[in-house]
């Protein structure tokens, strides 16, 4: 079995203690989540940590990942200019999965070498590797395809790292609805709601297939970053027995948090 770990996360940059500072007390649930989730990954004994985010260069038709033999991760675009963390790549699973598709057919991906990696990356990234400081990473972007391809690209995925010899653990990084209260990032949508409930009922069921019918203009009211990460996780995780556990969920800045650990059993 190649996956040893698989979860959802956030990726809040308000929730580093630098840069959130007195509001941490309202993220608490979701504080608590990651320390128990980062104990999870250790007991993983992970060899390779493969992340998803919806943020950094997102192409409208391709799947990218990021080769780069190094990366730098900061938050000065969120006023904290004393934090930098550093992490180095798989290059060798990002060769494989690669190699094992040049042509584009099973899986429309491009390969970028970019030296930073976004927020969505590094928040996930800062409380989960605190024990884990040299664990190489492959930094996947999802795409602008629909969600059956996203679906399909997790499902490439899997059988590409099943051929491998090492543990791998993966990460879904994204928020949910960002719609949630009157100051939200994106105004105030009482469908905000409406969606998370539905996609966290839809993950503790294990109803995959339910993610990739739901109602366009719900998605939308809800201004989401975390569906299509959500959708890969899936397809990589569909042919396993796993039962996703909800460590956390909450929204006091308008943003919808959620925790899973997609337990292997």
């Amino acid at each position: 079995m190649p996956l040893v770990f698989a979860a959802i996360t956030p990726h809040p940059p308000v929730l580093i203690p630098e840069i959130g500072k007195d509001n941490l007390v309202k993220l608490k649930k979701t504080e608590e989540a990651f320390k128990k989730l980062e104990q999870e990954l250790y007991a993983a004994k992970p060899e390779s940590l493969v992340l998803i985010s919806p943020h950094g260069k997102v192409s409208p038709e391709y799947f990218n990942i990021n080769l780069n033999p190094d990366y730098a991760a900061n938050f000065k675009e969120f006023g904290d200019f004393s934090l930098e963390l550093k992490f180095r790549s798989d290059f060798m699973t990002i060769q494989e999965i690669r190699a094992s598709d040049e042509s584009n057919q099973a899986a429309p991906m491009v390969m970028i070498s970019e030296p930073e990696i976004d927020h969505g990356f590094a928040v996930p990234l800062y409380f989960l590797t605190k024990h884990l400081k040299n664990l190489p990473i492959v930094p996947i972007t999802y795409s602008g395809l629909n969600y059956q391809k996203h679906f399909e690209f997790g499902q490439f995925l899997y059988r590409q790292l099943a051929k491998l010899n090492k543990r791998i653990a993966v990460i879904a990084s994204g928020d949910l609805a960002h719609t949630l209260t009157k100051d939200a990032p994106a105004g105030y949508s009482a469908q905000g709601k409406e969606f998370d409930k539905k996609v966290v009922d839809l993950i503790k069921a294990k109803n995959f297939n339910g993610l990739l019918v739901l109602d366009s203009g719900l998605i939308k009211e809800a201004a989401e970053c975390g569906l299509r990460s959500i959708i890969i996780l899936a397809g990589m995780t569909e042919s396993l027995n796993i039962k996703p556990e909800v460590l956390s969920y909450e929204g006091p800045f308008g943003v919808g948090y959620l925790i899973c650990n997609f337990r292997l059993v």
